[in-house]
């Protein structure tokens, strides 16, 4: 019997290879999106393996390989199916997709390459016959599974493994550290419009809501956002204000799984962090300030926090840290004026509690809050919010403000009429917010393509007049260092030989400028 662990990403690769249907939930059923992870079915698997070589993030083993932390998911597989008596396995009926009739010499353009980019270029190489170029405003591939997921998950990274092999398909051209804008050095989407016949936005929510209360922008405050961009080595994010000699505690607002990576991540031991691939700049910092207690606000009770029950579990895996949970309003909440208690580590979930105000004279030295109803102050040197995020504006393409996403009916962009723009498509998180993770995005890139190939048949789109070539030569006019996919590889081996040293996994660049010198460029 297979088990799936943790560290499952909901690809659902695993369920198209499962000869007898015995992983839930499929994307066509409810709790596809939500449910922490997919689930075996104990009594119907077969253990042929299909699904653990499938698997993109290696979350599946035979039963009786797991190590001790994770036998419990034996159980969470097998409480799956006593909980949803009406999901059934069985032998899989062979279903063929319609390969519709498509115009020849389709050219597409695929700006983002994160999951949901790299899940609709899997679709448009299968489906169709186009040819792709793949534009990314950095140097490496990867989106937030590079620049998001936190250091210690490395599993989930495994994903960017079978995206590399599509990258290297004959027709697929990759011109990264390229940006879409109207600026200087950038190619506009009215250009990208010119030169293709379609173009797809899968660009992500990376910039974060703001909680609107007093001191929100004094030094020390900060956003989930910036703050896993930091230590996930993205370039150009400056590390937040952290006092060497300070109170050893910061505070996050929210209780999706970005803010328990980041308290996690403020958390964990220093020599923990430094088997792992962390930004460099952000462990060194990490190591002098050595945070000791961090203290999780959620609005409402434990029982509707946002975060999934594995990212919870996986709290309980870092060496020498307690887990305190006050979930009972009418209780007195733990005393947190003072510094953190230095002689051990711990993560405070203050349920029923909202921040009113961020204090300080200089920077933050305190959060103010409400606890059921009382007000007290936590004291505290960072303050990070993690309530959400939007995706940010691109010059040149419609968007709303409102909902922080780009217009669109089913994955078709709208102009600021409302109207369909031919050609024009977006996926993920920039589509339909903030919501799901690798599984969800995938489903929608897949559909999103599924659209494009309709359009595509149906004659709705503005076939481009422009020669094959002329992207590549504007895009070398505008972008100084356009990186292809040799060069991608170069910046990934140099990270890596830089890694072994150290035992680490990699040693990531901070600097463009580096990046682009490890992919072969040299100064002029």
């Amino acid at each position: 019997m297979f088990v799936i662990t943790q560290s499952c990403c909901s690809d659902a690769a695993c369920v198209s290879v499962c000869p007898v249907n015995c992983i839930h939930p499929t994307p066509e059923e409810r709790g596809f999106g939500s449910s922490d992870i997919l689930h075996i079915d104990p009594e119907a698997c077969i253990d042929c393996g299909a699904c653990a070589d499938a698997c993109p993030v290696d979350a599946i083993y035979p039963a009786d390989k797991l190590g001790t932390r994770d036998k419990v998911f034996i159980e969470i597989n097998a409480d799956f199916y006593k909980k949803n008596t009406d999901i059934t396995s069985g032998w899989n009926q062979v279903e063929y997709p319609e390969i519709p009739k498509l115009p020849a010499g389709l050219r597409v353009a695929l700006v983002g390459t994160g999951p949901s980019g790299g899940y609709a270029l899997r679709t448009i190489l299968d489906r169709t016959e186009a040819d792709v170029t793949v534009i990314d405003k950095l140097p490496t591939p990867g989106g937030l599974v590079r620049a998001g997921v936190a250091p210690d998950h490395p599993g989930t990274k495994g994903v960017l493994r079978g995206f590399d092999l599509l990258y290297r398909d004959p027709r697929v051209t990759m011109a990264t550290n390229v940006e879409v804008g109207t600026e200087p050095g950038q190619v506009t989407p009215a250009e990208l419009a010119q030169h293709f016949d379609a173009v797809f936005y899968a660009v992500g929510a990376s910039e974060s809501r703001r909680l609107g209360i007093p001191g929100e922008d004094l030094p020390g405050s900060t956003s989930a956002t910036d703050l896993v961009a930091w230590y996930n080595a993205v370039p150009g994010k400056e590390a937040p204000p952290l006092p060497v000699d300070g109170t050893g505690r910061a505070v996050v607002v929210g209780t999706g799984n970005v803010a328990l990576d980041v308290a996690r991540i403020l958390v964990s031991p220093p020599e923990l962090l430094a088997t792992t691939d962390i930004a460099d700049r952000a462990l060194r910092i990490l190591e002098q300030q050595n945070i000791h207690e961090v203290v999780v606000l959620g609005r409402r009770d434990q029982a509707s926090a946002a975060y999934t029950s594995a990212e919870y579990r996986a709290l309980s895996t870092i060496p020498g840290v307690e887990i305190v949970v006050h979930d009972d309003p009418s209780a007195d909440a733990p005393d947190l004026r003072g510094p953190a208690d230095r002689s051990k580590r711990r993560i405070v979930f203050l349920f029923h509690t909202s921040p009113d105000e961020i204090v300080g004279d200089q920077r933050v030295e305190g959060v103010t809050v409400q606890t059921g109803g009382t007000r007290h102050t936590v004291a505290a040197d960072l303050m990070v919010r993690s309530i959400g995020y939007r995706s940010t504006p691109i010059a040149g393409l419609p968007f709303d403000h409102e909902r922080g996403v780009f217009p669109n009916t089913d994955g078709r962009m709208l102009d600021d009429d409302g109207t369909v723009i031919p050609g024009a498509y977006v996926l993920g998180w920039a589509k339909r917010g903030p919501s799901g993770g690798i599984g969800t995005n995938k489903v929608c890139a897949e559909s999103t393509v599924e659209d494009f190939i309709r359009d595509a048949a149906g004659g709705r789109l503005e076939r481009t007049t422009t020669e094959s070539k002329a992207f590549a030569a504007l895009v070398r006019k505008r972008a100084r260092h356009v990186i292809g996919y040799r060069g991608m590889r170069a910046i990934d081996a140099s990270e890596r030989r830089r890694g072994l040293p150290q035992g680490r996994p990699r040693v990531k660049y901070t600097d463009v400028a580096e990046m682009v010198g490890a992919a072969g460029w040299r100064k002029r």
